[in-house]
């Protein structure tokens, strides 16, 4: 996915019941934030946790909550499930890449 023209990651997390998605991008410092491949609620899954800066994030909200991430919050993708599906909304600022004409698997 892009965000201002820039090629970002995004997590998506099941959560109370619900599915919430975010960029994958610390407040504090635009770092990825899993501190294993995929992982990214603390040993209690209370809290997102940034493997390099330790800020708390509450999941439902993306709120900071801890650390120094400050007032700041994770950037929300809209989503939503049917049937077992989760769907991503795209937004203004946040679009999937282009589809490169010469990748494998692409239609011209």
């Amino acid at each position: 996915m892009l965000q201002y023209r820039q090629p970002v990651r995004a997590f998506a997390l099941r959560y109370r019941g619900g599915v919430v998605a975010y960029l994958n991008r610390c407040v504090h410092v635009p770092a990825e934030m899993d501190w294993q491949p995929g992982e990214f609620l603390d040993a209690d899954k209370r809290f997102i946790l940034c493997s390099t800066h330790g800020a708390a994030y509450e999941p439902s909200d993306g709120r900071c909550v801890a650390g120094p991430c400050g007032r700041g919050r994770l950037t929300a993708l809209q989503v939503q499930e049917h049937d077992g599906q989760v769907y991503w909304y795209p937004s203004r600022d946040i679009q999937p890449p282009a589809l490169d004409a010469s990748a494998p698997g692409s239609r011209p």
